[in-house]
């Protein structure tokens, strides 16, 4: 500056005639220079502190706005009120497809979820053997991601399935909730995902933190056995002495600390040489879901709440559900398993032997690629369709080798519209929209679920607890107590020749 060169020329000390010396201006100069600074950062500071206030007060009011519409539904599962969260993409207003990518799933903070602990826990559900670090040494997560899109069709079709869909608006796929929920247990490296062909980009897509080489992909659907058993095999081969711990990609979880805590006591109960499942407390007499039978309980002083199993239960007629309810001793079957990889080979190849073979033989040679696809193609079409539970649970618990850990935490398993329903927000005795609420305009309308998946205006006018689903290219019309039929509908679509909607 000028002002810095005139003090740096020869005259700078000299004293002004009638005033004070340069010297002692270039002081008092510095001095308001450093207080103007010292003022600038002060008030850089103020900005940055209510910056962080008013991103605190919008989280709080967010919190609170989901605590009171979770407690006028008065369910236990999580409040899904859909603040701050873009709705599904509309092909004529928004994007080109109806469905959820990785592009329009932002990335959120996480929102505590309202959890409403059961009566039927035998101790408190903060118990961890593991104390607060939460990663279980030696554990490794397996989900299988598959599906055929059925059940909530049109919203969910083949090749994009409702594990990869927001369907509660809180900015997460199913299966990115999953992983968020899982990966604390035990980290990217071992979590591992089983999935189909069709939806392995996808995937990728929306889990970019998992690692390649633990995608494990089956040439075609086969049910639960096939796809955890190959996970089994394969993590078997890595390590010995793995315990492997299987969670459905599509489920929803209320109370994290409840749930996580009934992992580490399966995870206790697997290493004394069990097969374990995870019992939910029932909220209501369900028909839609299989149950199991409270057994002794298991003197292992880490799992507390463990039982054996008596034995399980299809899903039952409504009458049967709630004589279950009553006694206090049976838990929805959620189909989450617990135990050593090397167990659950041993008991397939006592009840399935033909199934563990050919599943050994694919893992012996998992890391060749060339010798892997050869084997699939010609093995996994001769492998047995079943599902885990006829294949190794049901005769396992007859021989008291199955347990149970009771939990108290809220799931669901998202398996029709009139359950989804319950996930979403809604003003008293008014439908439950999921999308643009702007698209649908209703009169002399209770209950229900309206998808505006179209970008058409849809208008409701004295109708009921019915279930509208507006595609691009289809429209469902149902009720809440039929939702559970619409796989009947895609059959006979299919039957029908309009393959190319499903």
């Amino acid at each position: 500056m000028s002002f810095s060169r005139h003090l740096g020329s020869p005259l700078a000390t000299q004293p002004i005639s009638g005033g004070p010396s340069v010297s002692n201006v270039e002081s008092m100069f510095t001095q308001i220079l450093e207080v103007v600074l010292k003022s600038r950062a002060e008030i850089a500071e103020l900005r940055q502190e209510c910056t962080e206030l008013r991103q605190a007060n919008l989280s709080l009011e967010r919190q609170v706005r989901e605590g009171i519409v979770s407690a006028q539904m008065r369910s236990p599962h999580i409040g899904t009120p859909g603040f701050n969260t873009p709705a599904p993409s509309s092909p004529q207003l928004r994007a080109k497809t109806p469905f959820l990518n990785s592009n329009s799933i932002p990335s959120l903070g996480v929102v505590p979820s309202v959890h409403v602990a059961s009566p039927l826990g035998d101790n408190r559900v903060s118990y961890s053997p593991f104390g607060p670090i939460r990663e279980i040494p030696g554990f490794y997560v397996v989900i299988p991601a598959g599906g055929a899109g059925t059940r909530l069709w049109p919203l969910s079709r083949e090749n994009h399935p409702k594990f990869l869909l927001d369907v509660t608006l809180q900015g997460r796929s199913l299966i990115q909730a999953t992983w968020d929920r899982l990966v604390p247990l035990s980290g990217a490296d071992r979590l591992t995902v089983v999935a189909g062909p069709a939806h392995v980009k996808s995937i990728h897509e929306q889990l970019p933190d998992l690692l390649p080489q633990n995608l494990f992909c089956e040439p075609g659907p086969k049910d639960s056995m096939a796809a955890i058993g190959l996970a089994a095999a394969i993590l078997a081969q890595r390590d010995p002495d793995a315990v492997i711990g299987s969670f459905a990609a599509d489920h929803m979880i209320s109370g994290t600390d409840a749930f996580l805590t009934a992992v580490a006591e399966a995870v206790q109960v697997a290493q004394n040489g069990y097969l374990v499942t995870i019992g939910i407390a029932p909220s209501h007499p369900s028909t839609g879901f299989g149950y199991v039978r409270l057994g002794d309980k298991l003197s292992i002083p880490e799992a507390p709440n463990a039982r054996l199993v008596s034995s399980f239960k299809e899903k039952p007629d409504a009458r049967t559900a709630a004589a279950y309810i009553a006694t206090g001793s049976y838990r929805w079957n959620a189909g989450m398993f617990v135990t050593k990889a090397s167990f659950l080979m041993e008991l397939l190849r006592e009840y399935k032997p033909e199934l563990e073979e050919g599943l050994t033989r694919v893992a012996a040679v998992w890391d060749d690629e060339i010798q892997r696809n050869k084997l699939l193609e010609e093995l996994w079409p001769t492998l047995e369709k079943i599902a885990i539970d006829n294949a190794v649970a049901e005769p396992a618990a007859l021989e008291g080798r199955v347990a149970v850990v009771p939990a108290t935490f809220g799931w669901d398993d998202v398996g029709d519209f009139s359950s989804l329903a319950e996930l979403l927000p809604a003003e008293a005795n008014q439908p439950r929209i999921l999308g643009d609420t702007g698209l649908v305009l209703t009169e002399q309308v209770a209950g229900g679920i309206v998808v505006p998946g179209s970008g058409r205006l849809v208008a409701c006018l004295g109708v009921d607890d019915l279930v509208i689903v507006d595609m691009p290219d289809t429209l469902l019309v149902t009720t809440r107590a039929r939702s559970q039929e619409v796989k009947r509908l895609v059959k006979k679509a299919k039957d029908a020749g309009w393959r190319r909607l499903l």
